[in-house]
């Protein structure tokens, strides 16, 4: 069944594509669930290239560069984190693109400023990165898979922006 999942990693495909760009995924909350949907697209080795999934913040520093500092200034659910753990995936991985995500999935690890739901989502296009917080509503589950889909419609948004914007 296709449904919009699948038209959302279709048209991300797409844009990767017609830019001859690859992509990869830095995740921490979803745990791999990105990659996951993108790879369930038939083709997906023309422009996915891998990911790396970074529950702990050591995994973030070693693999992805994270660093010490800006964990111990920010914490791991940040806009700094999540942009350098899109910069780390594509110097780990050789890709042109990335998505990041480091969140409080839930049901525990909230907090008064950081509560259940808040999920950070970074992103890395040609050395450039945004990030962006978001405040999810739902159990686990429901938490991971707002935040893959918001990650991936990000990317997908940003490559389109920058189309409209060539000459």
């Amino acid at each position: 069944m296709f449904d919009e999942k699948n038209a959302l990693v279709l048209a991300l495909a797409q844009a990767l594509l017609r830019r001859h760009m690859t992509c990869a995924t830095a995740e921490s909350c979803t745990g791999g669930l990105v990659g996951a949907m993108l790879t369930a697209l038939p083709g997906s080795s023309d422009w996915y290239v891998g990911g790396v999934i970074s529950y702990a913040n050591a995994v973030k520093m070693r693999l992805l560069g994270v660093r010490q500092e800006d964990l111990d200034r920010e914490g791991a659910v940040s806009g700094p984190v999540v942009r350098s753990m899109a910069l780390g995936a594509c110097a780990a991985t050789g890709a042109q693109a990335a998505v990041a995500i480091s969140g409080v999935a839930g049901p525990g690890g909230g907090s008064a400023e950081k509560p259940v739901g808040t999920v950070w989502v970074g992103w890395a296009v040609g050395g450039s990165t945004r990030a962006e917080v978001f405040h999810f509503e739902g159990d686990r589950d429901g938490v991971r898979v707002q935040a893959a889909e918001a990650a991936i419609r990000g990317l997908l948004a940003w490559l389109e922006e920058s189309e409209e914007a060539a000459p």
